[in-house]
Protein backbone atom coordinates (compact mmCIF):
# COMPACT_ATOMS: atom_id res chain seq x y z
CA UNK A 1 0.00 0.00 0.00
CA UNK A 2 1.41 3.45 -0.91
CA UNK A 3 1.06 4.76 2.93
CA UNK A 4 3.40 2.09 3.71
CA UNK A 5 5.91 3.37 0.76
CA UNK A 6 9.71 3.94 1.26
CA UNK A 7 11.91 6.17 -1.03
CA UNK A 8 12.30 4.20 -3.99
CA UNK A 9 14.70 4.45 -6.73
CA UNK A 10 12.47 5.64 -9.34
CA UNK A 11 11.79 8.42 -7.73
CA UNK A 12 15.26 9.85 -7.83
CA UNK A 13 16.62 12.68 -9.87
CA UNK A 14 19.85 11.68 -12.11
CA UNK A 15 22.91 12.72 -9.57
CA UNK A 16 24.68 14.57 -12.68
CA UNK A 17 21.23 16.95 -13.18
CA UNK A 18 20.40 17.82 -9.62
CA UNK A 19 21.39 21.35 -10.73
CA UNK A 20 18.35 23.10 -10.94
CA UNK A 21 18.78 25.24 -7.65
CA UNK A 22 19.23 28.15 -6.51
CA UNK A 23 16.36 29.67 -7.62
CA UNK A 24 16.15 33.57 -8.16
CA UNK A 25 13.77 35.83 -8.72
CA UNK A 26 14.32 39.39 -9.34
CA UNK A 27 11.54 42.14 -9.32
CA UNK A 28 8.79 39.95 -10.96
CA UNK A 29 5.67 41.69 -12.35
CA UNK A 30 2.54 40.32 -13.85
CA UNK A 31 -0.91 41.81 -14.90
CA UNK A 32 -4.17 41.08 -16.48
CA UNK A 33 -5.90 43.49 -18.14
CA UNK A 34 -4.95 46.77 -16.19
CA UNK A 35 -4.87 44.59 -12.71
CA UNK A 36 -1.42 44.16 -11.08
CA UNK A 37 -1.44 40.74 -10.12
CA UNK A 38 2.63 40.82 -8.90
CA UNK A 39 4.77 43.08 -7.81
CA UNK A 40 8.10 43.39 -7.57
CA UNK A 41 8.70 40.07 -6.13
CA UNK A 42 12.01 39.01 -5.31
CA UNK A 43 12.85 35.16 -4.21
CA UNK A 44 15.95 33.10 -3.25
CA UNK A 45 15.75 29.27 -2.63
CA UNK A 46 19.08 27.61 -2.48
CA UNK A 47 17.85 24.28 -0.53
CA UNK A 48 16.14 20.95 -1.18
CA UNK A 49 13.15 20.23 0.97
CA UNK A 50 9.52 21.24 0.69
CA UNK A 51 8.73 24.91 0.01
CA UNK A 52 5.55 26.08 1.12
CA UNK A 53 3.64 28.83 -0.72
CA UNK A 54 0.78 30.50 1.43
CA UNK A 55 -1.54 33.38 1.76
CA UNK A 56 -4.79 34.34 1.70
CA UNK A 57 -7.28 33.90 -1.85
CA UNK A 58 -5.81 36.08 -4.44
CA UNK A 59 -2.38 36.37 -2.87
CA UNK A 60 -1.11 35.16 -6.18
CA UNK A 61 0.06 32.06 -5.33
CA UNK A 62 -0.54 29.86 -8.32
CA UNK A 63 0.23 32.29 -10.32
CA UNK A 64 3.85 32.88 -8.70
CA UNK A 65 4.17 28.93 -9.32
CA UNK A 66 2.81 29.70 -13.01
CA UNK A 67 5.23 31.86 -13.76
CA UNK A 68 7.97 29.70 -12.30
CA UNK A 69 7.19 27.04 -14.12
CA UNK A 70 7.17 29.06 -17.44
CA UNK A 71 3.58 28.66 -18.06
CA UNK A 72 3.14 32.21 -17.94
CA UNK A 73 4.89 34.87 -19.53
CA UNK A 74 5.78 37.78 -16.46
CA UNK A 75 5.32 41.48 -17.83
CA UNK A 76 8.84 41.95 -16.21
CA UNK A 77 11.46 40.34 -13.95
CA UNK A 78 13.66 37.65 -14.49
CA UNK A 79 13.10 34.14 -13.00
CA UNK A 80 16.15 31.97 -13.37
CA UNK A 81 17.48 28.16 -12.13
CA UNK A 82 21.11 27.88 -11.28
CA UNK A 83 21.70 31.19 -13.43
CA UNK A 84 19.68 29.63 -16.48
CA UNK A 85 16.49 31.21 -18.16
CA UNK A 86 13.59 28.86 -18.23
CA UNK A 87 15.06 27.41 -21.71
CA UNK A 88 13.70 23.88 -23.15
CA UNK A 89 16.14 21.80 -20.90
CA UNK A 90 15.43 23.82 -17.60
CA UNK A 91 11.98 22.91 -17.78
CA UNK A 92 12.22 19.19 -18.83
CA UNK A 93 13.79 18.99 -15.25
CA UNK A 94 10.22 20.15 -13.83
CA UNK A 95 6.98 18.95 -13.29
CA UNK A 96 3.64 20.34 -12.23
CA UNK A 97 0.48 18.40 -10.65
CA UNK A 98 -2.79 21.11 -10.60
CA UNK A 99 -5.22 21.01 -7.66
CA UNK A 100 -7.82 18.90 -10.45
CA UNK A 101 -5.73 15.92 -12.52
CA UNK A 102 -5.27 16.83 -15.82
CA UNK A 103 -5.61 13.37 -17.42
CA UNK A 104 -6.03 11.91 -20.82
CA UNK A 105 -8.92 10.29 -21.76
CA UNK A 106 -7.44 7.21 -21.95
CA UNK A 107 -6.75 4.07 -19.56
CA UNK A 108 -4.45 4.35 -15.95
CA UNK A 109 -1.61 2.68 -17.81
CA UNK A 110 -2.09 4.43 -20.87
CA UNK A 111 -1.53 7.66 -19.03
CA UNK A 112 1.26 6.53 -17.93
CA UNK A 113 2.95 4.89 -20.86
CA UNK A 114 2.15 8.15 -23.01
CA UNK A 115 4.35 10.48 -20.29
CA UNK A 116 6.84 7.40 -20.64
CA UNK A 117 7.19 7.46 -24.67
CA UNK A 118 7.66 11.13 -24.89
CA UNK A 119 9.51 12.10 -22.13
CA UNK A 120 13.19 13.74 -23.26
CA UNK A 121 15.53 11.75 -21.51
CA UNK A 122 13.88 8.05 -22.03
CA UNK A 123 12.70 6.65 -19.05
CA UNK A 124 14.33 3.56 -18.35
CA UNK A 125 11.34 2.92 -15.71
CA UNK A 126 8.50 0.77 -16.20
CA UNK A 127 4.98 1.30 -16.03
CA UNK A 128 4.02 -1.31 -14.03
CA UNK A 129 6.74 -0.50 -11.37
CA UNK A 130 5.52 3.07 -10.89
CA UNK A 131 1.53 2.11 -10.85
CA UNK A 132 2.70 -0.27 -8.10
CA UNK A 133 4.47 2.54 -6.16
CA UNK A 134 1.43 4.37 -6.95
CA UNK A 135 -0.95 1.47 -5.58
CA UNK A 136 -3.06 1.71 -8.78
CA UNK A 137 -1.42 -1.16 -10.67
CA UNK A 138 -4.94 -3.43 -9.99
CA UNK A 139 -6.44 -0.09 -11.75
CA UNK A 140 -4.52 -0.12 -14.51
CA UNK A 141 -7.26 -1.45 -17.46
CA UNK A 142 -9.41 1.37 -16.00
CA UNK A 143 -10.16 4.76 -17.69
CA UNK A 144 -8.21 7.33 -15.75
CA UNK A 145 -11.21 9.50 -15.40
CA UNK A 146 -13.51 7.03 -13.45
CA UNK A 147 -11.01 6.96 -10.81
CA UNK A 148 -11.96 8.57 -7.53
CA UNK A 149 -10.34 12.07 -6.80
CA UNK A 150 -7.71 10.89 -4.07
CA UNK A 151 -6.80 8.44 -7.06
CA UNK A 152 -6.79 10.30 -10.15
CA UNK A 153 -4.80 12.61 -7.61
CA UNK A 154 -2.11 9.65 -7.36
CA UNK A 155 -2.29 9.46 -11.11
CA UNK A 156 -1.36 12.37 -11.96
CA UNK A 157 1.62 12.54 -9.62
CA UNK A 158 3.15 9.33 -10.50
CA UNK A 159 3.09 10.48 -14.09
CA UNK A 160 4.82 13.64 -13.27
CA UNK A 161 7.53 11.82 -10.89
CA UNK A 162 7.97 9.52 -14.00
CA UNK A 163 9.60 11.68 -15.82
CA UNK A 164 12.48 12.04 -12.69
CA UNK A 165 11.83 15.86 -11.92
CA UNK A 166 14.40 18.27 -10.12
CA UNK A 167 11.76 20.55 -8.89
CA UNK A 168 7.60 19.55 -8.94
CA UNK A 169 5.40 22.16 -8.27
CA UNK A 170 2.12 21.50 -6.75
CA UNK A 171 -0.93 23.57 -6.53
CA UNK A 172 -3.17 22.77 -3.99
CA UNK A 173 -2.77 19.19 -4.85
CA UNK A 174 -5.12 17.78 -1.73
CA UNK A 175 -8.00 20.26 -2.26
CA UNK A 176 -10.63 18.46 -3.30
CA UNK A 177 -9.90 15.03 -1.64
CA UNK A 178 -10.94 13.20 1.47
CA UNK A 179 -8.80 13.11 4.25
CA UNK A 180 -7.54 9.68 4.10
CA UNK A 181 -6.54 10.19 0.16
CA UNK A 182 -4.63 13.59 1.56
CA UNK A 183 -3.08 11.30 4.14
CA UNK A 184 -1.62 9.28 1.82
CA UNK A 185 -0.30 12.15 -0.71
CA UNK A 186 1.59 13.55 1.75
CA UNK A 187 3.10 11.03 2.94
CA UNK A 188 3.99 10.21 -0.65
CA UNK A 189 5.70 13.71 -0.90
CA UNK A 190 7.24 13.34 1.84
CA UNK A 191 9.16 10.76 0.82
CA UNK A 192 9.65 12.12 -2.39
CA UNK A 193 11.59 15.13 -0.98
CA UNK A 194 13.64 12.85 1.41
CA UNK A 195 14.75 10.94 -2.12
CA UNK A 196 16.08 14.60 -3.51
CA UNK A 197 13.22 15.97 -5.30
CA UNK A 198 12.35 20.19 -4.39
CA UNK A 199 9.04 20.41 -3.95
CA UNK A 200 7.16 23.79 -4.34
CA UNK A 201 3.83 23.30 -2.68
CA UNK A 202 1.15 25.83 -2.58
CA UNK A 203 -1.62 25.12 -0.22
CA UNK A 204 -4.64 27.06 2.43
CA UNK A 205 -3.91 24.07 4.59
CA UNK A 206 -2.61 25.11 8.23
CA UNK A 207 -2.31 21.57 9.32
CA UNK A 208 -0.40 20.85 5.90
CA UNK A 209 2.01 23.38 5.28
CA UNK A 210 3.21 22.69 9.37
CA UNK A 211 3.36 18.66 8.63
CA UNK A 212 5.21 19.15 5.30
CA UNK A 213 6.84 22.23 5.04
CA UNK A 214 10.86 23.15 5.30
CA UNK A 215 10.35 26.75 4.55
CA UNK A 216 7.47 28.87 3.74
CA UNK A 217 6.81 31.90 1.39
CA UNK A 218 4.16 33.78 2.77
CA UNK A 219 2.64 36.26 0.37
CA UNK A 220 -0.04 38.85 0.28
CA UNK A 221 -1.38 41.45 -2.38
CA UNK A 222 1.07 39.93 -5.12
CA UNK A 223 4.09 40.36 -2.87
CA UNK A 224 6.07 38.94 -0.64
CA UNK A 225 5.44 39.43 2.79
CA UNK A 226 7.85 36.87 4.06
CA UNK A 227 10.55 33.87 3.50
CA UNK A 228 11.37 31.83 7.03
CA UNK A 229 11.93 29.11 8.04
CA UNK A 230 8.83 26.72 8.59
CA UNK A 231 9.45 26.64 12.71
CA UNK A 232 10.33 30.21 12.56
CA UNK A 233 7.39 30.66 10.49
CA UNK A 234 4.86 29.02 12.91
CA UNK A 235 6.43 30.18 16.33
CA UNK A 236 7.16 33.70 15.52
CA UNK A 237 5.76 34.94 11.90
CA UNK A 238 7.27 38.28 10.97
CA UNK A 239 4.53 39.75 9.18
CA UNK A 240 1.40 41.27 10.74
CA UNK A 241 -0.50 39.49 7.23
CA UNK A 242 1.08 35.98 8.79
CA UNK A 243 0.34 36.76 12.22
CA UNK A 244 -3.43 37.52 11.19
CA UNK A 245 -3.73 34.15 8.87
CA UNK A 246 -1.99 32.01 11.18
CA UNK A 247 -4.88 33.20 13.88
CA UNK A 248 -7.62 32.80 11.30
CA UNK A 249 -8.53 36.19 10.80
CA UNK A 250 -9.41 37.14 7.63
CA UNK A 251 -6.58 38.77 5.67
CA UNK A 252 -7.88 40.98 2.83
Amino acid sequence: MLCALVPNTWLMPEIDKISQLPLKVSELCFSAGKKQLLRDFNLHLDSYGVTVVMGPNGAGKSLLIRLLHGLLVPDSGIVEWNGKSLELNVRQAQAMVFQKPVLLRRSVAANIDFVLDNCEPKSNKSSRKILEEADLYDQRMQPARLLSGGEQQRLALARALATSPQILFLDEPTASIDPSATRQIERWLAQVSASGVKLILVTHDIGQARRLASDVVFMHRGRLSEHTPAKQFFEKPQSSEAQAYLRGELVI
